[in-house]
């Protein structure tokens, strides 16, 4: 609510910190600059009205050089100023725009693990990356330029009125019907369309993105681009928003601020034809013609003041939508810290009546939770599809937080432990293995950056990694993705393994390990996870059965609770769900492909 009363301009001065004052006095700078360019006119209008006092004898006029230079002294002293101005809220921009970055991450650093599940990491770098982006664009030039063209708007309307009002007042009307015409295309009802814009814009990327991702299989199953339903309503929501705001709310309103900007000496006619003769009558026919020619050259200048009132508009409404993107970012929840944290008394984990409901769902992920491992005991969680195994291994390292029971290790709620120690005290490894753009080496090395290169080396012999760093073109050294350098799934997963290796941390939680390994792979897993589980304390999620065999024990989860736990033996007997289970898998393994002979 705090956020929602400031305004745009006052909520990013407060990311621009110590260089707030520079954004204030390139707007002064701005202002002055500006009104200093309207110097130069008045010169003109001095010029000319010496001119017309001597005709047809020019020479007599004496003072037109005089001006001349005062003009062009003007019109370099405005140039230098509006420099200056420029050069302060850059630097202002540039930093605030900095800060935003850095605050956004910041934040998202004490966000819990799983946000980033659920938060497309391309849609995080737009957000952050993109929007800070944007809010340069206002702080650098349009907010100089909005208080720089108020002050001109200032000096506009005291020299409209100086020299002849009737005729100033006709070229003021041409700028009134201009900001009314601004007006209907941003203000009112239509200054949420622009939001409505750039989210159709974000779905229709997100929806590229995903198409984009699934070429292959259009091609295997040579599908068409219809089949994308997502993308195409998403393309067609765009282009009828971008349709509807170009074509019918802003094509009128534009076609009139245009012709009565570019053609405000329209305006001026009319008013000096009905100056003209009483001027005539009065014997002030010269000094008519002064203010005509003046106000002629001065109607040109209506049409750069008013679009530069467009353009920092149109930058206040991308920037106000930018720093809506930046607030759903530093929005986003974050973990509480414990402030007296405690440690650990050993490896055990133990879940007391846990239940976790997702954001945006009714239905609990998990429903009074309660199960236990002891240390050293290696504890397989199977179960159906959807059952809450993941969800139940992602709350030990506090990707997320129980809604309500307790989650400890060794004792202690892990809210209650500090994070770096939770972390020190788990190593993963996940069936969507990710490795960085870096050399194997690094890859491994960032379980644990102090690790010499002959820890990291040891640790890749330990996972079976030896044949794949031999086809390597330089080793452990080999950057992946270089030079069309990549590794298969399960080749992957091995090297992940030799980073949980190297971490040597005594509890380690293992999410379908082997689900993308071949055979091959998969047995050269098996025999990296001998030295890996050595000791520790193991939550194994499972779902080929024959990996969980030998487990001290197995917990079954359905629909978020256990339905039954013990040894592999004690379940089968049992006749439950997962005999069930392991007869669905008996039958799986023995499936082949026959052919019937016609």
């Amino acid at each position: 609510m705090e956020k929602e009363k400031k305004g745009t301009v006052s909520q990013l001065l407060e990311f621009a910190g110590t260089y707030r004052g520079l954004t204030v006095v390139g707007c002064a700078l701005s202002a002055v600059a500006m009104a200093v360019n309207m110097v130069p006119y008045t010169f003109v209008w001095l010029v000319v009205r010496d001119l017309v006092s001597v005709a047809p004898n020019w020479m007599e006029a004496s003072e037109i050089e005089q001006y001349g230079w005062w003009a062009l002294a003007a019109a370099i002293a405005g140039i230098v100023i509006y420099f200056l101005a420029l050069m302060c809220t850059h630097l202002a921009a540039f930093r605030t725009a900095a800060n935003i970055r850095k605050r956004c991450m910041a934040h998202l650093a004490k966000a819990p693990l799983g946000y980033f599940d659920t938060h497309a990491s391309g849609l995080l770098r737009r957000r952050i990356d993109g929007a800070a982006g944007q809010t340069e664009t206002l702080l650098a030039h349009n907010l100089a330029d909005i208080t720089g063209t108020i002050a001109m708007f200032i000096a506009l309307l005291a020299l409209l009125l100086f020299f002849d009002w009737r005729m100033g007042a006709a070229c003021l009307l041409a700028a009134i019907i201009s900001v009314g015409a601004l007006f209907a295309m941003m203000g009112g009802k239509n200054a949420s369309l622009m939001t409505e814009y750039y989210d159709a814009l974000d779905r229709a990327s997100k929806a590229g993105t995903e198409y984009v991702r699934g070429i292959p299989v259009v091609k295997v199953f040579q599908q068409t681009v219809y089949s994308f339903r997502a993308f195409k309503a998403a393309i067609d929501d765009y282009s009828n928003k971008a349709s509807y705001y170009q074509g019918k709310v802003c094509k009128g309103p534009q076609a009139v601020n245009l012709t009565v900007t570019e053609g405000a000496f329209v305006f001026l006619v009319p008013a000096a034809l009905l100056v003209a003769p009483t001027s005539l009558a009065e014997g002030t026919f010269a000094v008519f013609v002064t203010n005509f020619a003046f106000y002629a050259i001065f109607s040109a200048v209506m049409s750069t003041a008013l679009a530069k009132i467009m353009f920092a508009a149109g930058g206040l409404n991308q920037a106000g939508d930018a720093l809506r993107r930046i607030n759903e970012v530093l929005d986003a929840p974050t973990l509480p810290i414990a402030d007296n944290p405690q440690s650990p008394v050993d490896n055990s984990i133990n879940f007391e009546d846990v239940s976790f409901t997702y954001e945006g769902t009714d239905h609990p992920a998990l429903d009074h939770l309660s199960f236990s491992v002891e240390p050293g005991q290696l504890v397989a969680l199977v179960g159906p599809s959807g059952g809450g195994k993941t969800t139940a291994a992602s709350l030990i390292p506090r990707f997320w937080d129980a809604d309500s029971g307790t989650v400890s290790v060794g004792g202690v709620d892990v809210r209650q432990m500090d994070t770096r120690d939770l972390m020190d005290h788990m190593a993963f490894v996940f069936q969507n293995t990710r490795l960085f753009s870096a050399s194997i080496l690094d890859n491994v090395r960032a379980a644990r950056p102090d690790a010499t290169r002959e820890q990291a080396l040891e640790a890749l012999h330990t996972a079976q990694c030896d044949d794949i760093l031999d086809k390597l073109p330089e080793g452990a050294d080999t950057v992946i993705g270089s030079a069309g350098t990549y590794l298969s799934g399960g080749e992957q997963q091995r090297v992940a393994l030799a980073r949980a290796i190297l971490k040597d941390a005594p509890i380690v939680v293992l999410d379908e390990a082997t689900a993308f390994a071949d055979p091959e792979n998969e047995a050269l897993i098996q025999k990296a996870f001998e030295r890996l589980l050595a000791g520790r304390t193991v939550v194994m999620i499972a779902h080929r059965l024959s990996t969980v065999v030998d487990a001290d024990r197995i917990v079954v989860l359905d629909a978020g609770h256990v339905e039954e736990q013990g040894t592999h033996a004690e379940l089968v007997q049992a006749n439950g769900l997962y005999a069930r289970m392991w007869a669905d898998y008996q039958r799986s393994v023995q499936w082949k492909i026959e052919r019937e002979v016609a």
